[in-house]
């Protein structure tokens, strides 16, 4: 396939493991960059082989040798500069989760899915082989009929001012962590009768943070009566990030499924014992960018687009709600905000 020509909205950290790394062995040109400070964007390209070093990400996303859009920015930056590269035409490659909250979601839905531009979410873990091979697993019938699903996002926490732990920037553990074990759920959908609906959820607010979830777990059910425990913490003192399946003849568990570059294990235990498969530590974005290019050159949407955005935000809002938090607040203005 032709390489894609990509435009980077800001030099976040996640860019390098989520793009620039990737794009060594997908051929993607990283065609221009922006960021809030010139020099650091040219310090960026320099680094990274990015062609062009522009003003602000209106202009990236003008580029006329710009193809595809990645969004790496504030979460509260999603959706306004979603809905601006859609509005230039552009495929949009965005981080999780897509929008700060339901309704902007369904906004950027209702523009991506009236044009022919492909509308991307960052769930890297979907496309690493570990998954497939987990549903595959599952329908064999190995493990009996499924019962109950486990999904844990534990790590310790950033520092005081990080973007995470801000109400205004969409922070909180639930949109940073949560969101993945939400997503790992629904995934499930097809071998439990359907999407799985929030039955309860406890969390609990950072301190000196009104408003941000320090820690949050949603407690699921399937149209089937398969459970479901999505949890995440930001605070821990620890790091766990497994995802786990139960049934009634035994059970297998993704050791580190958001970082199968790290511990690619798949572990599944019956009644006649253990065994520990490997699936292989090419990183989980180099699948994901792929997988994105794939949609643009081939016109067919991924597994991770609008609609599928929109049902996550939803079940996001209503985790918050359940806890007595507000749904994160939305940007008001994308073109208030040059950076």
């Amino acid at each position: 396939m032709e390489p894609l020509r990509l435009g980077l909205l800001g030099a976040a950290r996640i860019t390098d493991l989520a793009i620039v790394k990737p794009a060594k062995t997908t051929g993607t040109r990283l065609v221009a960059v922006a960021a809030r400070d010139r020099a650091r964007a040219a310090t960026f390209a320099e680094a990274h082989g990015v062609e062009k070093v522009h003003e602000s990400y209106l202009d990236v996303i003008n580029d006329p040798d710009v193809e595809a859009v990645y969004n790496p920015l504030a979460n509260s930056l999603h959706a306004p500069w979603n809905l601006a590269a859609l509005a230039a035409g552009k495929h949009v490659f965005t981080e999780k989760p897509s929008a700060s909250n339901a309704a902007e979601a369904e906004a950027v839905a209702a523009a991506a899915n009236g044009t022919d531009r492909q509308f991307f979410e960052g769930f890297h873990y979907l496309w690493h082989p570990l998954v497939e091979r987990l549903h595959a697993i599952l329908a064999s019938g190995e493990l009996g009929e499924l019962r109950h699903v486990e999904t844990v996002m534990d790590m310790p926490a950033p520092d005081a001012g990080d973007p995470r732990w801000s109400l205004e920037l969409a922070g909180g553990a639930l949109m940073d962590l949560g969101c993945y074990s939400l997503h790992s759920m629904r995934i499930l959908a097809p071998f439990a009768g359907g999407e799985p609906e929030l039955v309860s959820a406890t969390g609990g607010e950072r301190q000196g943070s009104p408003g941000v979830d320090e820690w949050l777990t949603a407690e699921l059910q399937f149209p089937s009566g398969v459970t479901g425990t999505a949890g995440c913490n930001m605070a821990s003192d620890h790091h766990q990030m497994s995802h786990r399946l139960v049934g009634t003849s035994g059970e297998a568990v993704i050791k580190d499924f958001v970082n199968p570059h790290h511990d690619d294990r798949l572990v599944v235990t019956t009644r006649t014992g253990s065994r520990t498969e490997h699936l292989g530590r090419r990183s989980s974005y180099t699948y994901q960018l792929e997988a994105f290019t794939r949609a643009v050159r081939t016109g067919v949407r991924a597994r991770t687009d609008a609609t599928d955005a929109v049902k996550t935000m939803r079940l996001i809002d209503q985790c918050y709600e359940a806890v007595g938090l507000h749904p994160r607040p939305a940007h008001s203005d994308a073109e208030s905000d040059h950076r």
